[in-house]
């Protein structure tokens, strides 16, 4: 399939190479920095641009992988060319394309992605939403050339899904980096949470979480706990988190047994 990624993002740059490692040709990559554009392109054996002006008619896929609140203007400077169109927003309304185009979908894949870091793209799960049941069969044969978990989602539960994806991926983040604050203010590094958090993680690829959590508020060991607020006293913001986390624990374990 001939393909041009309009992005040059993390996403972008992922999806990319896994098209190209699958065999599809990369037509353009389009970037407002051209660069960026560039610098993905030449990997890709694409031709750079950054004027949608530019575009390509001979491309049988335009691939949107920006900001979400730049997708319709982008989606109206390409609805002329009538080609199949998706976006990868976790967030953003299939609707909001069907609105602008007869092809449109959405091409989610699930997962954190850094231009640094290569990810396995086969073990990424791909959500996978079309306008109609021809359209969302299409795109569920291309992602199955890149990927071994592909699911039909809605936009209703897409952003669900994305809305989990932050609890599960962008506050835990924001925890470790308050634990290495922590640390760092008592002069131990975070390589000693490493272990730890590595640990957590692979426990919650073969149970589920409520059943492997651990810690002082599922034990309700208020000693442990009134002591870790004492030592926050001087940070109210992180004393205030305490607390709520440690409910929020306390009151899993309370359903738990009730059920």
């Amino acid at each position: 399939m001939r393909i041009t990624i309009i992005g040059s993002g993390n996403v972008a740059t992922h999806l990319a190479a896994a098209f190209k490692n699958a065999g599809h040709r990369l037509v353009q990559v389009y970037s407002q920095d051209i660069q960026n554009a560039a610098l993905l392109a030449y990997h890709m054996k694409a031709r750079p641009i950054d004027d949608l002006q530019q575009i390509d008619p001979e491309t049988d896929l335009f691939v949107i992988s920006i900001k979400d609140d730049a997708i319709v203007a982008v989606v109206k400077q390409l609805a002329g060319y009538k080609k199949l169109t998706v976006h990868t927003s976790g967030a953003t309304d299939l609707a909001e394309l069907a609105e602008l185009i007869p092809e449109a979908g959405v091409f989610y894949p699930l997962q954190t992605f850094s231009k640094t870091k290569e990810v396995d793209f086969w073990s990424v799960p791909l959500c996978i939403e079309g306008v109609d049941e021809t359209t969302t069969r299409d795109l569920e044969e291309l992602a199955r050339t890149i990927s071994n978990n592909v699911y039909r989602i809605s936009s209703a539960q897409r952003k669900t899904l994305h809305l989990a994806a932050v609890f599960a991926c962008n506050f835990p983040n924001y925890l470790y980096d308050v634990a290495r604050r922590l640390l760092q203010e008592n002069k131990m590094g975070f390589e000693l949470l490493r272990p730890l958090i590595l640990e957590t993680a692979q426990k919650v690829q073969d149970a589920l979480p409520n059943a492997v959590q651990t810690g002082p508020a599922v034990r309700n060991d208020e000693i442990t706990m009134t002591a870790h607020l004492q030592m926050l006293a001087g940070q109210p913001d992180l004393k205030i988190l305490y607390e709520l986390l440690s409910q929020g624990i306390i009151k899993n374990k309370n359903a738990e047994h009730a059920g």
